[in-house]
């Protein structure tokens, strides 16, 4: 159950009455979706903004509506009896939306909704089906009501004539109900009321005097230029400015009339020529009497049938432009995202429509529920921005194409966002990986030439000691040198005292390195490469 208003209202009743224009009835749903056949939504329109209850003939009061109710009282202690449980009329509210039910369970879990026997809808109603005339009023109920199902009756108030169906909630219904309610009200903000006629019937125009002709050998008595001057000013004050349904009746009925005028002039030419063989003038009055009449006729039966495909056009024309400009509103609330709907089909809504309210009452229906799913999808798209406004921060460069993203379902927009911002990052770790190896296998190589500079050096040194013990070795094992004779007293005593010199120390692999370093201007590592790849052998 939802949390509804009660209230107290006696049917027909002036508080019923302003009830009914403060709230959005179950009964009137269908209308205001365009989908009754018993009112258009213009009408409904129109009697919403005017506060003025539609009014109806003694004999549909009676016949229908009265005897409606009376069948509504015989049908529901059968509804009880198959229930099992009592039935209590109520009329509720829940926000502005209404509903007034033929009756509910006093748990409020099942309501009841009769309708009169018809053969067609009973026969729909006995497979199961409740068609989309009546299945609005159904679903306000249970909108309204929060009861679990509508128990939908059409009968007769006997058991003979009595079929019915279960209807259940469905949040779709819901939803466009709510939508339609919504454009409903937008739309009866701004209507300008215009008074709703019947059918026009077609008005001819001043009927002319009587034509009447005596002649013998010459015309006696004729009342001719006096009816020439009449019809001609009658002729001429013929509207021919046709856009509304009773212009289109006036216009079509009088090239019927002008058709008779011409009959009329024509029997009274036969009528003279019974009389006399030939007198001129009358004959060329009664031609140029006839002759106009003819022209105005088919001037304005093509003008009828210009005007009635200029007014359509127009009217469908408006539907379209509407609906773009409401479209274009929406894109700009969305920063230009939009789904592309397509224009509605205007042409098709009019097409088998003969009079210019039942044209624009299709197109402004359809334009109306164009609305509600045009405010759909936009809604649609402004949570989609909201989740990706949300989902996408720190990463709004993976998304260059944010604004046709947001278009479609929020399950495929969450997948994608998901996928690439999952993606991105395991590039990411990869590259970071990647530089960290690349690193790690740098320092790894350099590390390794190092110590093979080292060994490489370690062995120089190795084999640079082996050589110089090897010299020692040699100097110490070699002969003495044999003694010369003493100098000629005449050299200097320095002279003879002079020996060979001593030989240096060897440096240090520090001090070889530096030395080369200092010499070649390279790098310790360079200088160690070096002598790594040095072949002693060949030395």
């Amino acid at each position: 159950m939802t949390d509804y208003i009660v209230h107290n209202l006696v049917q027909g009743s002036p508080e019923w009455e302003a009830f009914r224009f403060r709230y959005h009835g179950a009964s009137e749903a269908a209308a205001m979706l365009g989908l009754s056949s018993n009112m258009k939504r213009n009408e409904l329109l129109h009697l919403k903004k005017t506060a003025m209850p539609k009014e109806f003939s003694s004999f549909v009061q009676e016949r229908i509506l009265d005897r409606g109710h009376e069948l509504e009282a015989l049908a529901r202690p059968l509804v009880e009896e198959d229930l099992g449980e009592e039935l209590y009329p109520v009329t509720c509210s829940l926000g502005k939306e209404s509903a007034s039910c033929d009756g509910l369970t006093m748990a409020g879990d099942i309501a009841f909704e009769h309708k009169q026997w018809n053969e067609e809808l009973a026969l729909a109603v006995e497979n199961g089906n409740v068609p989309d005339s009546h299945m609005p009023q159904c679903q306000q109920i249970l909108m309204v009501t929060g009861a679990e199902r509508v128990r939908f009756v059409v009968s007769d108030g006997t058991r003979q004539r009595f079929v019915w169906t279960d209807v259940e909630p469905d949040q779709n219904w819901f939803n466009r109900i709510m939508a339609g309610w919504k454009q409903f009200d937008r739309d009866v903000e701004d209507y300008e009321p215009s008074e709703i006629e019947a059918k026009p019937e077609g008005r001819t125009p001043e009927t002319l005097p009587a034509l009447f002709v005596e002649v013998t050998g010459q015309v006696t008595a004729s009342n001719l230029r006096e009816y020439r001057e009449h019809a001609l000013a009658v002729f001429a004050g013929i509207n021919k400015d046709l856009s509304s349904d009773q212009d289109f009746a006036d216009a079509e009925k009088t090239v019927k009339w002008c058709g008779m005028v011409e009959d009329r002039l024509a029997a009274a030419k036969q009528h003279a020529l019974s009389q006399t063989a030939s007198i001129d003038e009358l004959f060329r009055t009664i031609d140029d009497i006839s002759a106009e009449a003819r022209r105005v006729r088919l001037d304005l039966d093509k003008l009828v049938t210009r005007r009635k495909v200029e007014v359509k056009e127009a009217i469908i024309k408006g539907g379209r432009d509407a609906f773009a400009a409401h479209v274009q509103a929406l894109k700009d609330e969305t920063g230009g995202a939009f789904v592309q709907m397509g224009m509605p089909d205007f042409a098709g809504a009019a097409k088998g429509k003969r009079s210019v309210a039942s044209i624009q009452d299709a197109v402004d229906t359809l334009l109306a529920n164009s609305k509600i799913d045009a405010d759909a999808a936009a809604k649609r798209i402004r949570d989609n921005i909201a989740y990706l406004d949300e989902a996408i921060k720190g990463f709004e460069f993976l998304f260059a194409d944010r604004l046709g993203l947001c278009t479609r379902q929020l399950d495929d927009i969450k997948m994608v966002v998901s996928n690439r911002i999952e993606k991105h990052k395991l590039d990411e770790q990869r590259k970071e990986d990647e530089t960290r190896e690349r690193i790690r296998r740098e320092e790894q190589a350099k590390a390794e030439r190092e110590a093979a500079a080292k060994v490489a050096a370690e062995q120089a040194a190795q084999a640079a000691a082996a050589r110089d013990e090897q010299a020692a070795a040699a100097r110490a094992t070699a002969p003495a040198p044999a003694e010369r004779p003493a100098p000629a007293a005449t050299r200097p005593a320095a002279q003879s005292a002079r020996r060979p010199a001593a030989r240096p120390t060897r440096p240090t692999d520090a001090q070889i390195i530096a030395a080369l370093v200092s010499h070649f201007e390279a790098t310790e590592e360079q200088v160690v490469g070096w002598i790594c790849e040095m072949d002693f052998s060949a030395a």
